[in-house]
């Protein structure tokens, strides 16, 4: 404590009485601002191997760019002491690009690559240039367009009398108006438990699992079902505005589950052991709600682009440049022919930062889009490392 000196002999005592029945909490050191969340690193002690084929990479590529072409093309970013427009952003992405369509050796491509782009490490949360990686994925639910007896639990379209509020570059205000003053929108509870949506004719879609539902809201994105084989693809369209809150983390600090149900499939077992009023007393801990919309094809990020699955990340973009190429390197599962986790190999690969997540706060965070299918479920489910993250600007 800042005063501990001042208030020493009279603090002691009090100390050491409530020693014993205190929580010790872990201390997190205050996160770096955003001019600090960049470090400019040598390129050439790195390698640059990348573990995917090219043609991903392009199609992510292709996709940054047409962000800088349309919604995103009067964008300027932080970089460490400099603001970066998205031309240049674009400009580096082009030159990216030419270096890897070219057909000259891959050792040629890394040392162009080297030599023609700075390289921003991120910082992490504590400096130590050490980031926490996890993933996501799009989950498969059976549903139904009308409400039937096994599909009941429904997505909201979202409701017309929500009231946004550009606060800052990166941050919007979420309410709603209530005897002519603006209050937080509806909580998971008053929608889900209370029921404050219903009758309203917002809903976009039944599905036949609360848990595989709370399981979309985590995701994002995801698709649906229907009895007759046809899928259908949902995606974000707004949040109720309020904060995010991990259940898992909650319910280990109240000592309600084990450490061994606190891994996402984990979580999800345990909790479809428990009847639907205890799913929703559970699931009411995280406020924060996810209304949805349907898009053709592929699921869509923050930038309003189709986000590739192993070549998209997500980042707080309060520290990261939107739509920016970088390289990253961690461990990643091995899974059996059943997805189990075998073992955990080192990699690296390029990468597009196409995305964001209400989890996914501050300069020490990155989440990694892995797909749709039993094995990008289990990938994003297990991935949780500490590894490096790298940014390419033009020089």
């Amino acid at each position: 404590m800042k005063h501990w000196k001042i208030y020493f002999l009279i603090s002691l005592t009090v100390m050491v009485l409530a020693a014993g029945c205190a929580k010790k909490e872990a201390f997190r050191p205050e996160a770096p601002p955003p001019e600090e969340a960049l470090v400019a690193v040598d390129a050439e002690r790195l390698d640059f191997v990348d573990d995917l084929d090219a043609e991903s990479l392009l199609l992510a590529v292709d996709r940054s760019l047409r962000y800088y072409d349309g919604s995103g093309r009067n964008q300027v970013f932080r970089l460490m002491d400099r603001l970066v427009t998205a031309a240049r952003m674009k400009e580096t992405l082009i030159a990216f690009r030419e270096i890897l369509a070219s057909d000259i050796p891959v050792t040629e491509k890394n040392r162009r690559i080297a030599e023609e782009f700075l390289l921003l490490r991120a910082a992490g949360e504590s400096g130590d240039g050490f980031v926490l990686f996890t993933g996501y994925y799009e989950p498969l639910l059976e549903g139904s367009l009308t409400r039937t007896q096994r599909c009941k639990y429904p997505l909201y379209r979202p409701p017309p009398d929500i009231v946004t509020e550009k606060i800052s570059k990166h941050e919007t205000r979420i309410s709603r108006r209530e005897n002519g003053r603006l209050v937080p929108y509806h909580s998971r509870r008053e929608i889900d438990v209370d029921g404050v949506l219903q009758g309203m004719g917002l809903e976009l879609i039944w599905v036949s699992d609360p848990v595989e539902l709370n399981s979309l809201h985590t995701q994002g994105s995801g698709k649906i079902r229907l009895e007759d084989g046809t899928v259908l693809t949902v995606s974000y369209a707004q949040s109720n505005g309020r904060p995010f809150r991990s259940v898992t983390q909650a319910l280990l600090n109240e000592n309600k589950i084990a450490p061994g149900d606190a891994s996402y499939q984990g979580f999800k077992a345990w909790l479809k052991g428990k009847s639907e009023e205890e799913i929703y007393e559970i699931l009411s801990r995280n406020e924060r709600y996810i209304f949805f919309r349907f898009v053709d094809g592929e699921p869509v990020g923050s930038l309003g682009q189709p986000v590739t699955p192993h070549r998209s990340i997500a980042t707080d973009p309060a520290y990261f440049p939107q739509g920016a190429p970088a390289f990253i390197r961690l461990r990643k599962p091995v899974l059996d022919e059943d997805y189990r986790v075998i073992r955990r190999v080192e990699f690296s690969r390029f990468v597009l930062n196409q995305d964001k997540g209400s989890a996914i706060r501050g300069p020490g965070r990155v989440d990694l889009f892995c797909g749709f299918g039993p094995e990008a479920r289990a990938t994003a489910g297990s991935l949780k490392e500490k590894g490096e993250l790298f940014f390419l600007l033009l020089k």
